[in-house]
């Protein structure tokens, strides 16, 4: 049977084109037992990962999309006054919860 282990070269760009296309697990996943090992083991691996985040990171930063966390916010702080209000307006004075007989 052939080798069909990828070289270190290789597997760095196909972990940087998942990267891009945002599909990392994939990349893991498509790893051999020997190819994890040689990852694991190799430092110039790991350096050239950070460059490759880093490159990523620049060519794409002007399409990097931040979530508006205002939506967010308002609906919190209504559902906040809504249990206040719902918690004034459950609240009976003791006059009312006594039986006249």
């Amino acid at each position: 049977m052939a080798n069909v282990n990828r070289e270190i070269q290789e597997l760095l760009a196909d972990y940087g084109v998942a990267l891009r296309d945002g599909c990392l697990p994939s990349f893991l996943k498509s790893l051999t037992r020997e190819e994890a090992r040689a990852i694991r083991e190799s430092e110039d691996f790991w350096e050239a990962t950070e460059m490759v985040r880093l490159m990523n990171g620049a060519g794409f930063a002007d399409k990097v999309v931040t979530p508006d966390v205002g939506l967010f916010i308002s609906r919190v702080d209504a559902a906040i006054v809504s249990r206040q209000k719902k918690a004034t307006a459950s609240t009976r004075s003791p006059s009312r919860n006594r039986v006249n007989l």
